[in-house]
C-alpha cells in the first residue's frame, strides 16, 4: 500500500506470484478513483485481499479504500493477470519501505499512524467504522490547525502553541504558519485587544490549505462575535463567511461556516459543503442550517460555531439519490436540525486559500464578515455532540 508518483494516486497491490527468483514481478493494482491526493493531511487507507473464503483462485480480489470509501470495483487478480497464483509471504511486515529485486527502497516521506492488520476480509461497514478510529466507544479526533487571535498582534493571526495556556511552549506540531491579514479592513485588537476585527467590506485573514483530507471526516470551529449594526445594513441574502476552504478552481468553497441574512432583521448560522467539477461548475451541495434565527444572546458576544462532516454516514435522500457523508452544524454545544439536505453526493477536496472572514460562494470571492474572530480550529475526525461540548463549546454570555 503506497503512493505512486507515476499514477499520482494511492495504490494497493499484490504481486501475481511469489517474487523470489522472479526477474520481472507482475504487479496487480487497485488504485484510487482520483489523482493528486492532498499533501500534509491525514488520510485513512485500507487494502483488502479477499479469497471469498474458498480455495478457488479465480475469484480472489484486491480492493483499496480511502477514508472508508471503496475505490473503483474490486480487482479480480486472475482476470488481471494469467500469472496469478496464490502464495504466502514468510518474511517481515514493513512500514515505510518495501523490498524490490532483493533491495530495500521506496521509503515513505510522511507520517504513519494507527496501523492495524486483520486475518480476514473487512466488510464495507467495518472499514467505515475503522475510519472513525473508536476509542472507548467514541471516534477519535486530532487537532491539526489552530489559529488564535487572542495571542496575536501586528499583521498575522498566530498559530497556537502546543500548550495554549503557555505562549512560550513548543510550537503547534503541524506547523501551518500564521494567517496573514488583508491589506485593509482587518486588524488585531478590538475593545478587549484579543480579536481579529473585520469591517465586513474588505477585511479577512488567509493561510494555505487544505489542512484535512475532506473526502474523510473532519470538524471545523470558530469563535466569532457578530457586529449587529454592520450586518443589519447588508442586503437580504448576504453571507458573512466566518471561515472557508476554497475549491481548487476558486469561486466556491469546499466547506464554509457563515451567517446569512435570510430576511430583514433575521439572520441564520449555516455550515455547508460544495462539490465542483474541474471547471468550477457546482455539482452538488450539502447544507446544515441552524434551526432558529440568531438569538438576542448571540449578538455582540462570543459564540462558538462548529461544522462537522461525517464521511462514514451514507444515506438515501427523499428523492432516492445517494449521499456519501453528512454535514452538521453546532451553535455553542447545541446540534442544529435545520430543514435542508445535509448530505454530499460527490466527494470534494479543497485546495489553496483557507480564509477567515471571507470566502467563495455562488461564483464570487468575498462575502466579508462584519464582526470579530478569536479562534479558528480544524480537526481530522467527526466530533460527537459530547466531544463538541467538552472540546469546543463556550456558551454565549
Amino acid at each position: 500500500m503506497y503512493y505512486s508518483s507515476t499514477y499520482k494516486k494511492w495504490v494497493f497491490n499484490r504481486t501475481a506470484k511469489d517474487p523470489v527468483g522472479t526477474e520481472s514481478p507482475v504487479y496487480i493494482r487497485s488504485l484510487t478513483d482520483s489523482a493528486n491526493p492532498p499533501l500534509n493531511v491525514w488520510t485513512h487507507l485500507v487494502g483488502v485481499f479477499n479469497t471469498q473464503g474458498d480455495t478457488d483462485k479465480s475469484n480472489d480480489t484486491i480492493q483499496l479504500y480511502v477514508n472508508g470509501r471503496p475505490q473503483g470495483a474490486p480487482v479480480v487478480l486472475a482476470a488481471a493477470s494469467t500469472a496469478y497464483t496464490p502464495w504466502t509471504a514468510d518474511r517481515n511486515l514493513m512500514m515505510g519501505r518495501s523490498k524490490v529485486s532483493g533491495s530495500y527502497g521506496e521509503y515513505f516521506l510522511g507520517r504513519i499512524d494507527e496501523i492495524a492488520v486483520w486475518q480476514d476480509a473487512r466488510t464495507d461497514d467495518q472499514i467505515r467504522e475503522e475510519h472513525r478510529l473508536l476509542k472507548d466507544g467514541a471516534p477519535t479526533n486530532e487537532l491539526v490547525a489552530h489559529w488564535d487571535a487572542t495571542i496575536s498582534s501586528g499583521t498575522e493571526v498566530k498559530e497556537s502553541p502546543e500548550d495554549p495556556d503557555d505562549p512560550a511552549s513548543t510550537s503547534f506540531p503541524y506547523h501551518r504558519g500564521g494567517m496573514t491579514l488583508s491589506a485593509s479592513g482587518a486588524s488585531i485588537g478590538g475593545d478587549d485587544a484579543t480579536a481579529l476585527v473585520l469591517n465586513g467590506t474588505a477585511g479577512y485573514a488567509k493561510a494555505t490549505g487544505p489542512v484535512v483530507d475532506e473526502t474523510g471526516s473532519f470538524t471545523v470551529s470558530a469563535r466569532v462575535r457578530l457586529n449587529k449594526a454592520l450586518l443589519a445594513a447588508k442586503p437580504v441574502g448576504y453571507r458573512g463567511i466566518v471561515a472557508a476552504q476554497a475549491t481548487p478552481v476558486g469561486k466556491e468553497s469546499s466547506w464554509s461556516l457563515w451567517v446569512e441574512k435570510v430576511a430583514d432583521g433575521v439572520f441564520q448560522w449555516k455550515f455547508g459543503r460544495t462539490a465542483v467539477d474541474a471547471s468550477g461548475v457546482v455539482l452538488n451541495t450539502a447544507l446544515a442550517p441552524a434551526q432558529e434565527a440568531v438569538g438576542d444572546k448571540e449578538w455582540d458576544t462570543w459564540v462558538d460555531v462548529t461544522g462537522v462532516f461525517d464521511a462514514t454516514k451514507d444515506f438515501t435522500y427523499s428523492d432516492g439519490s445517494q449521499r456519501f457523508g453528512v454535514a452538521q452544524l453546532y451553535v455553542g454545544q447545541f446540534v442544529q436540525q435545520g430543514e435542508e439536505d445535509p448530505g454530499l453526493a460527490v466527494p470534494q477536496q479543497g485546495s489553496g486559500e483557507l480564509s477567515a472572514g471571507r470566502g467563495s460562494a455562488k461564483g464570487v470571492t468575498g462575502n466579508y464578515l462584519p464582526g470579530d474572530l478569536a479562534k479558528v480550529r480544524v480537526w481530522t475526525g467527526a466530533m460527537t455532540p459530547d466531544q463538541v461540548t467538552s472540546q469546543i463549546a463556550q456558551p454565549a454570555v
